[in-house]
């Protein structure tokens, strides 16, 4: 009979101080300067600020986009996080606003939008997007993507496999898992090349280990990822 693991692993939530930067020092440095700005004092004297940060699948615009979400609220701030829609915001009075794939916004959402980055511009928001590529490039309304292009526009770089070993490194002593270098090795050779991806099957390998009583070994990582079919042939 199967035995199920209790979930007893601390709970992994993306945070500024746990992404790991690579070469996107530039941008994680300018974000952390514009929410520390983003007091009711600093506000009242301030036009908002527009990000848009556009990369591939993996590169990490979800995981900076719900952190800079993470830290506005334990800044007391009002915030919100969605993907591809977007919030009501003058009712809750959102000072900071971070929406995923814009580019996957309707007709109706796109309009919705604009009047939200003039609200944020007004009254000294932030408002945070990402996309798959440079405004210039979306297919959105012409006012809209000349309004995201007016604000800061990176983009984010994803990570070489030293980074990436860094970061699973780094997930996986928050789960509590002691893991060799031959593990994440053999990882980053046989696994997808989506960090996302990578952190899943460590998640599963961690979920794996606990219910088996053993400790982490290129074994049980290859069931691990014969499993879920993501090994590559």
């Amino acid at each position: 009979m199967k035995q199920l693991a209790l979930n007893i692993t601390p709970t992994w939530q993306p945070t500024l101080d746990n992404f790991v930067v690579g070469r996107n020092v530039e941008i994680i440095s300018t974000l952390r300067h514009a929410l520390a700005g983003q007091s009711a004092t600093s506000r009242a004297h301030a036009s908002g600020q527009c990000f848009t940060l556009w990369g591939e699948s993996g590169s990490g615009k979800s995981h900076v986009l719900q952190a800079i979400f993470q830290h506005a609220q334990t800044m007391g701030l009002a915030a919100s996080y969605t993907c591809a829609v977007v919030p009501e915001y003058a009712n809750n009075n959102l000072s900071v606003v971070a929406i995923d794939d814009v580019e996957k916004l309707d007709g109706e959402a796109q309009i919705k939008l604009f009047a939200l980055y003039n609200y944020l511009r007004e009254n000294g928001g932030l408002l945070l997007v990402s996309s798959h590529a440079a405004p210039v490039h979306l297919t959105l309304r012409d006012d809209l993507r000349t309004r995201l292009g007016w604000g800061l526009v990176y983009q984010l770089h994803g990570l070489n496999d030293e980074e990436k070993a860094q970061a699973l490194d780094q997930h996986a002593q928050v789960r509590g898992l002691n893991l060799s270098s031959e593990v994440t090795q053999y990882l980053l050779r046989h696994g997808r090349r989506n960090l996302p991806a990578l952190l899943a099957v460590l998640d599963e390998l961690d979920t794996h280990c606990m219910r088996l009583k053993r400790t982490p070994s290129v074994p049980l990582l290859k069931e691990v990822m014969q499993n879920f079919n993501l090994e590559m042939q």
